[in-house]
């Protein structure tokens, strides 16, 4: 009997190194509740020796054990997978001849795919959201089956869930059971783990309903998708449906065409009809961009757009994004592509006449164009398009200067987010992918490379497996905007693999030809998507010197309409992007309707300002700068609309000649 009692006795380790001794086999709810009643009100699962469990499960020796609750990211995460299952049971009750499909977990939330004889409806999804939550006030335990995978088949054959059916098939060979988990009457597969009662998902709410197409594929048949939010308290929830809120008010689409910055239409899918206003913050960003870039020794090239299949092939861009490029075949025979990306040109023109170490590095920047193929389900406004606008630039240096042009290149973009107001920025280093070109080696001193600039610089980033170029590791720059939305904008990546391929060489110190160090950077990253996201982040009201119109000048009747076209003219003149308002009407409308434009500045004119040479300023917030003479006035407006890096440019030349006077 003794034997027998040690046999079965377990030891579990907690994170903070305390244990707990149990003389027999022990669930994780069990053990939460012996550490303390609370915790085990709250434990939706655990975490057992690295792996998520769920509560019901068995632990038979000696083990580590965190409690996973609602606070914990991974209890989140549960939470919302439990609630697409619970989309399901609600379905099935309310129309029994839907197929259940799959429903996983994605940001803030989670979907399920559903095929169902005709379009789901805004009342159906106020139907479904009322039944889940009848069912999670009912407070059932969900139970966890592991089913032999034959069973599991004849089991949902039974049900008629033909897609259940279909996964169970494509499963490999070695699975020999699944894990079922049990709603009442209704059952769905999943790996789990699950939370152990529905009174855990008061949190939730249906968002919208969208199309799917089954595995993805276009080609295949048209789905249903239900996509939901869930979060760990009404609390957490409510706070989420207000972002929400926010970002609809925020929506650049919206704004755009309201601001009358661009518009898309049919006849070009996927591309942007930049108007006047819009194309003028265009502009302003290459300009800026371009400034920042010559400060920082890069020399402007541009590669065309158009350009054979057999370069393609030797980037690897035709084996690994062939789907997603447009191509076209001429009459002799020959294959083209429109650029999905501005690589192959950049090494082109660096091939062109042979390179000294004394040349490198060189700083190669271009304002591509690219073209890619996104559904159409994907496209997005200026977020996802299918022809943009790269700020790129390829750096090719020796192995020995790798270190610095990555630090200098992650300098300047973090000082480039500042000055767009972004103060919180992340990086994520994404590694090597399953699908990659070179040796195990070469990605070794690659990653090394890009590792070392962030520690060497102090800067803390995330690691994101596997989710690197096929062609090099790379830095991801992560935005978070004004109401804490996160947009991946900038990238870095380290290349030794193209310069290979393409052959590219430099005359090393001792006459030897080597290849050089290759680095894609892109800041930007796309201009369209960029300019998308400063405008939800501002909400429209872009900062003065980015404003497509910095000032207008509005008239109070006729009689001085002359002097504010004076004024305007003045201001235009000298840089001050401005447009005039003379219209017949009421000078209080007129600022109402140049507020809602997010025009910064509104200036004024009167008989009083006419006759004194003066001008009245006030803001779009409301501010009333006063009357001033219209000197003073253009001086005052020009400092507003500089650009941040005039005022730096202008800093740094003081201090220069403050140098040369004092030599």
């Amino acid at each position: 009997m003794t034997t027998n009692t040690l046999e079965q006795a377990v030891t579990i380790t907690l994170p903070d190194g305390a244990q707990r001794h149990f003389d027999h086999p022990i669930s994780v709810a069990e053990v939460a509740y012996a550490i303390g009643p609370g915790l085990g009100k709250q434990a939706i699962a655990g975490k057992l020796n690295d792996r998520l469990v769920d509560a019901c499960e068995m632990i038979h020796s000696d083990a580590q054990l965190q409690i996973i609750t609602p606070r914990d990211e991974a209890g989140l995460e549960i939470i919302r997978h439990s609630c697409a299952h619970l989309v399901g049971h609600a379905v099935k009750q309310l129309y029994p001849s839907a197929m259940m499909v799959i429903g996983p977990v994605i940001e803030d939330g989670f979907y399920y795919d559903i095929a169902f004889e005709r379009p789901f409806t805004p009342s159906d999804l106020a139907a479904i959201e009322a039944r889940m939550q009848a069912l999670i006030d009912q407070e059932y335990d969900v139970v966890k089956r592991i089913t032999p995978r034959n069973e599991a088949a004849e089991l949902f054959t039974t049900r008629g869930e033909a897609y259940k059916q279909r996964l169970i098939e494509e499963m490999p060979e070695e699975v020999k059971a699944v894990g079922l988990y049990v709603h009442q009457e209704y059952v769905d597969m999943c790996r789990g783990p699950h939370v152990p009662n529905t009174r855990f998902l008061n949190a939730f709410k249906l968002t919208k309903l969208a199309g799917a197409y089954w595995r993805g594929d276009a080609k295949n048949e048209q789905l249903q998708r239900i996509y939901g939010t869930a979060w760990a308290d009404k609390k957490q929830l409510k706070a989420y449906l207000q972002r929400l809120e926010e970002a609809e008010k925020r929506d650049h689409r919206r704004l755009g065409r309201g601001l009358e910055l661009f518009h898309f239409q049919e006849d070009a899918p996927g591309a942007v009809f930049w108007h006047p206003r819009g194309w003028a913050i265009f502009q302003s960003l290459i300009d800026y961009m371009r400034r920042r870039q010559q400060a920082a020794g890069y020399v402007e090239v541009n590669s065309p757009d158009v350009m054979d299949r057999s370069l393609w092939e030797i980037s690897g861009h035709w084996h690994n994004y062939r789907e997603h490029m447009f191509t076209t075949e001429t009459e002799d025979g020959r294959s083209l592509a429109l650029k999905p990306m501005n690589c192959p040109g950049s090494v082109l023109l660096y091939r062109h006449g042979l390179k000294s170490y004394r040349d490198l590095p060189i700083r190669m920047g271009e304002f591509g164009k690219v073209h890619r193929y996104e559904p159409s389900g994907a496209l997005h406004g200026l977020l996802r398009v299918r022809h943009f606008t790269q700020d790129d630039a390829h750096i090719y240096c020796t192995p020995g200067q790798m270190d610095a042009e990555c630090r200098d290149v992650v300098a300047l973009v973090l000082d480039i987010y500042r000055q767009f107001g972004f103060e919180e920025v992340s990086i994520k280093l994404s590694t090597r992918p399953e699908n990659r070109m070179g040796d195990d080696a070469t990605w070794d001193v690659l990653e090394g490379a890009l590792e070392q600039a962030l520690t060497g610089m102090g800067l803390e980033y995330r690691l994101n497996p596997g989710e690197g170029a096929f062609y090099g590791p790379k830095l991801e720059f992560v935005l978070r905007d004004a109401i804490g939305r996160d947009w991946q904008c900038g990238t870095l990546q380290v290349d030794m693999n193209l310069p290979e391929r393409f052959g590219l060489e430099y005359v090393d110190e001792d006459g030897q030809r080597k290849p050089p160090v290759m680095l894609h950077r892109a800041l930007f990253g796309s201009l369209e998507r960029f300019i998308g996201i400063l405008i939800e982040h501002y909400a429209g009201k872009l900062p003065a010197w980015l404003s497509p119109v910095q000032a207008v000048v509005l008239s109070i009747t006729d009689e001085h309409a002359a002097y504010a076209r004076d004024v305007a003219q003045l201001l235009n003149g000298v840089g001050v992007r401005t447009e005039v308002d003379t219209r017949n009407e009421k000078i209080g409308y007129k600022i109402r309707e140049q507020t809602l434009q997010r025009i910064p500045f509104l200036l004024v004119a009167g008989a009083k300002e006419r006759d004194a040479g003066t001008i009245a300023i006030r803001t779009r917030e409301g501010e009333d700068l006063g009357v001033v003479p219209l000197k003073q006035a253009i001086a005052q407006l020009l400092e507003q609309v500089q650009a941040p890096d005039d005022h730096q440019r202008q800093t740094d030349l003081q201090r220069l000649l403050e140098r040369m006077s004092a030599a």
